[in-house]
């Protein structure tokens, strides 16, 4: 176990904490009072250029579902998301930011359409759960909402899907992007994804049960081994340059969907009944105050982004850096910023406070970075 981490029943293990353990893992985050590896004996750098080549496995067990079901399910999940769901098909994952009545931004799950009246929310950091239930009691539905026994794990890489030819067959290669199936493993049924936290390509494995966690974590280890295989977790370079968004980062309950840039997520024609729908009219009809952008910044590496970096136009303040560290790739620090109205402009010059006594040259990019 990693030194600096006291465990109680309070932050859960997960079915393949051991083989992680046994791996070299270095650091955990907790993630829905559950362990997610963050680090393993290799530099974050050294992680990243073996993620864009080959393939890694990665315990992603921390995204918990939340299990909806019954005759009012696919009601009770409209009315939680600004997302159109009606035209969803069983076997459909949709990317859905989750907003409260005043708009702001709760959580941004995978919804996985299991059947007409089941689905799962593949919940980031926070209690989705207690949500779904709130309203499910207040509005009276007919719905059940509980966790279920499912431990994501994920194949992320361009080798992903040849290893897993060789596990599951042919048959996952007609698995399209943010779509399901299923496959027999070891005479279970289990779920598997085209989908994952990075831009290189992968699946994920909704692994139903436990037990098993230990021989699905051995089979693609063991075949792995042919496809340079590591153990792995979400890189922040990867992440950061793919411009994927970061809950409790990029956004909080304080953000919301517009100013985001989930527009493309969100109904606005009046169609679709969800919480919060005349504050998130409201906040597009004045237009957002702020905006996600990319963010390039010269200067030599070492820094991360742990608090935000303040930018800045002409010595005045227009936003701030929530996700930031130098790509060894491109030689400058990438980063996702909020910056404010008026300042919306690709290529615009800014300066990034690294820290208190340093201040870099930058320009603000589109997403994701080329």
């Amino acid at each position: 176990m990693v030194e600096g981490l006291n465990m109680s029943r309070r932050i859960r293990r997960t079915p393949y904490t051991d083989r992680v353990e046994a791996a070299g893992v270095t650091g955990f985050s907790v993630v829905n009072h559950m362990l997610l590896p963050k680090a393993f004996n290799r530099s974050v750098e050294e992680d990243y250029w073996h993620l864009r080549k080959h393939v890694q496995i990665w315990d992603v067990s921390c995204q918990r579902q939340v299990l909806i079901y019954g005759p009012d399910a696919t009601e009770l999940v409209q009315l939680m998301t600004p997302r159109d769901i009606s035209r969803a098909k069983v076997g459909d994952c949709l990317y859905i930011p989750i907003i409260d009545d005043k708009a702001g931004l709760i959580n941004d799950p995978v919804l996985l359409k299991l059947a007409e009246d089941k689905f799962w929310l593949s919940v980031a950091d926070s209690d989705v759960i207690l949500y779904a239930k709130g309203i499910a009691i207040g509005r009276k539905l007919q719905v059940g909402v509980s966790e279920p026994d499912v431990f994501p794990l994920a194949v992320q890489g361009p080798k992903a899907e040849d290893l897993l030819i060789e596990i599951f067959g042919k048959q996952i290669c007609s698995i399209g992007f943010f779509k399901f199936s299923w496959v027999d493993f070891k005479g279970s049924r289990q779920l598997i994804a085209r989908s994952g936290y990075s831009r290189q390509g992968g699946f994920e494995i909704y692994l139903r049960g436990g037990r098993l966690g230990s021989s699905l974590w051995d089979t693609i280890w063991d075949v792995g081994q042919n496809y340079n295989i590591r153990p792995g977790c979400p890189n922040l370079i990867e992440r950061i340059e793919g411009g994927l968004l970061s809950y409790g980062n990029e956004m909080t309950q304080e953000n919301n969907p517009l100013e985001i840039g989930l527009e493309k997520f969100i109904s606005l024609n009046g169609s679709v009944d969800y919480i919060g729908r005349e504050a998130l009219e409201l906040i597009a009809e004045e237009g957002p105050e702020r905006l996600i952008h990319g963010v390039l910044i010269d200067g030599p590496p070492g820094n991360v982004c742990t608090i935000p970096w303040p930018v800045f136009y002409k010595n005045k303040k227009i936003g701030q850096v929530t996700s930031g560290i130098y790509s060894p790739r491109l030689e400058k620090y990438v980063g996702l910023a909020l910056i404010d109205r008026g300042y919306w402009t690709v290529g615009l010059p800014v300066e990034v406070a690294l820290s208190s006594s340093q201040r870099f040259s930058g320009n603000l990019s589109e997403l994701p970075f080329a």
